[in-house]
């Protein structure tokens, strides 16, 4: 037995350790460390649309319901038609979420390099227990908008999966849709939101 345990100790301990992440609090943070990591490398390819143009899928939706209830932070009320007049990158996301927060400092560095009098960002956080959202963006840092719903997410914002991010026109209408993690931070992206708002 002592022997097997010697031999096996490599096999033994990557197998405890993967016990030890996968059924403690770990689980969330490697996992979005790894996905973040894959995505800064270029090996996983998840890349946003190149050019957000009203697609024929959505062209039934002539107007995005732009009376959308929501609460920031600190529990103030606030409403997405605030935003009426600017490119929107709504993006629905969950701090439980390990794709969601893999493309949150692509979202960032994205947020702090557009023109935020042409281009808004709208995070809306899914979770129940809204303090984990808040201390998360404590700890990253994150300084983009962030906003809970305050009443039942409308239509073209329902999703079966998360981070699920809709772009929206300066007129209201859905320019663009992606569900799963994207880096949104590239320059084709950012001059494609910047180009709607022309």
């Amino acid at each position: 037995m002592t022997t097997w345990l010697r031999k096996n100790r490599g096999e033994l301990l990557f197998f405890s350790a993967f016990a030890l992440v996968m059924t403690t609090g770990l689980r969330q943070p490697v996992l979005s460390t790894l996905q973040h990591g894959l995505l800064a490398t270029g090996l996983w390819r998840a890349t946003p649309p190149e050019r957000p143009a009203a697609m024929a899928q959505f062209a039934s939706e002539r107007t995005y319901p732009l009376n959308l209830p929501l609460r920031t932070l600190d529990g103030r009320p606030a409403n997405l038609e605030q935003f009426r007049g600017k490119v929107v990158l709504v993006n629905l996301w969950a701090s439980w979420c390990p794709p969601c927060l893999a493309e949150m400092p692509g979202l960032q560095a994205l947020y702090q390099k557009v023109d935020t009098s042409k281009v808004a960002f709208v995070l809306i956080s899914l979770d129940e227990n809204q303090n984990k959202a808040r201390a998360l963006l404590q700890r990253k840092h994150y300084t983009m908008p962030v906003f809970f719903p305050a009443a039942d997410l409308p239509a073209p914002f329902q999703s079966s999966s998360i981070p699920y991010t809709v772009i929206l026109t300066p007129q209201g209408r859905v320019a663009d849709r992606h569900s799963g993690m994207a880096d949104y931070d590239t320059p084709e992206f950012k001059a494609a939101l910047e180009g709607l708002a022309d």
